[in-house]
């Protein structure tokens, strides 16, 4: 057995939760990766609504998708992940399927523009309030970085106050590697939580 790198483990529980005309939400766009990922999983009757502050972030995330084929079923909000809920539509809230966060900074960007517990934490309140039951938030922890170690921990401890009926929280990291290596929460929603 091999055991998985976090970003792939992340897109390999997603998907299990996507299916041709899923919806998605990509709260931490990035670079675009997830949202790739989430646009080929949903299929060309689905929709990815993804969520950056960063311009550069849209840019990227814009032509990786259109390069791809999966631009008619993508829409990108240049807002903080904290409002996606005002900007998914009433319609999809209580149905969407899979939420993906990465929470730290863009990479090869100014390191010093990151997330926050403040911001956050709402959003993950949010994406969980956004998930059908059956539905999972995947969130990608960076902690190499000043703060994000901080903002793992806030992350844990939300994931953790969960209640065993509103949802199951799955912790997944390498222990034993340098260099503060990603940790991977994802949570499954249960009920009508």
């Amino acid at each position: 057995m091999t055991l998985k790198p976090i970003l792939e483990f992340a897109h390999t529980l997603a998907t299990r939760a996507l299916r041709p005309g899923s919806v998605a939400v990509d709260a931490t766009i990035g670079n675009g990766h997830d949202t790739l990922v989430l646009a080929q999983a949903v299929g060309a009757n689905g929709r990815v609504h993804g969520f950056d502050v960063q311009a550069p972030a849209l840019e990227q995330t814009r032509a990786r998708v259109r390069a791809e084929g999966g631009s008619d079923r993508v829409s990108l909000h240049r807002v903080s992940h904290e409002h996606m809920g005002r900007y998914v539509p009433d319609a999809v809230h209580g149905a969407v399927d899979a939420v993906t966060f990465n929470v730290g900074y863009l990479p090869g960007s100014e390191s010093n523009l990151t997330t926050t517990p403040e911001t956050t934490l709402p959003a993950l309140d949010t994406a969980l309030a956004l998930l059908r039951p059956g539905g999972i938030i995947t969130a990608v922890l960076y902690t190499g970085h000043e703060g994000g170690a901080v903002e793992a921990e806030a992350v844990h401890e939300w994931a953790a106050g969960l209640t065993q009926e509103r949802a199951e929280v799955l912790s997944y990291r390498f222990v034993n590697q340098t260099n503060a290596p990603p940790r991977l929460l994802a949570i499954e929603k249960k009920g009508d939580a």
